[in-house]
């Protein structure tokens, strides 16, 4: 007798193979490949249930995560008919989906996520730095073992945004289909969206170490900052930063 896991596994994969016989320019504002659906399936598998997901941009992802989440949210505009096509499709599951139309750079520094996400999708709009906004918003809202994707990452901006995100502990990264990357949220804690921290990010330690002055006398020099910094001082400098100035690593 089939189980329920195995009827839903059934029924998304029967749901992709009507999604990829949809005509490449069913929207113009272009199409992710069959072969990145199946990826997304397969890793959302992983993950088990699904409870909130969102994506920036609209198009046949939106279609197959209206079956996948239980709360899918997108903010996208209609270009190219990629919201409008959506709604009107039989494949698509309205009850799950919250669009938020608009640019998104307009309607995400205004919205409150209430939930973390599962599965967070970047592919709204492409030039700089519009993307690196979205990851802005979304890196803090995404669960442990949870699921970012960023697309289009063949485009230079894209690309230097997935090598910041590759290098940092934060993420750690899957697997890259066609142009879309896969990356998992990891267990390392969650850099603060107030701060500033940019000495805590992999992509800026191989620089940071390069202009430090210090060289063998570091350890006497942070001996020296621990004895004159007043205590007053140390409860409010955070905890990371006192390693860095006065912690032999």
């Amino acid at each position: 007798m089939i189980n329920q896991e195995t009827r839903m596994k059934n029924h998304i994969f029967a749901l992709i193979d009507k999604i990829t016989q949809l005509p490449s320019d069913w929207h113009i504002a272009g199409s992710v490949s069959p072969r990145v659906l199946h990826s997304i399936a397969q890793h959302a598998e992983q993950i088990g249930t699904i409870h909130n997901s969102v994506e920036t941009g609209s198009g046949k992802t939106t279609l197959l995560f209206s079956h996948l989440s239980s709360n899918h949210l997108v903010f996208a505009k209609d270009v190219g008919r990629s919201i409008s096509q959506v709604k009107a499709s039989p494949l698509f599951n309205a009850q799950s989906v919250t669009f938020v139309e608009g640019p998104s750079q307009g309607s995400l520094p205004n919205y409150r996520f209430t939930h973390k996400v599962q599965i967070a999708l970047i592919d709204g709009p492409h030039g700089y730095p519009f993307s690196d906004l979205e990851y802005y918003y979304f890196y803090p809202i995404i669960e442990t073992g949870g699921l970012l994707l960023v697309d289009d990452i063949q485009i230079p901006s894209i690309g230097r945004m997935f090598d910041i995100i590759k290098a940092d502990d934060m993420f750690n990264l899957l697997e890259i289909v066609d142009n879309m990357a896969f990356f998992r949220r990891s267990k390392a804690p969650l850099i603060d969206p107030q701060s500033d921290s940019w000495w805590l990010q992999g992509y800026n330690k191989a620089y940071y170490k390069e202009i430090q002055p210090w060289g063998p006398r570091l350890p006497r020099v942070q001996s020296c900052l621990a004895c004159i910094t007043p205590q007053s001082l140390k409860k409010i400098i955070p905890v990371r930063l006192k390693k860095m100035l006065w912690q032999r690593k």
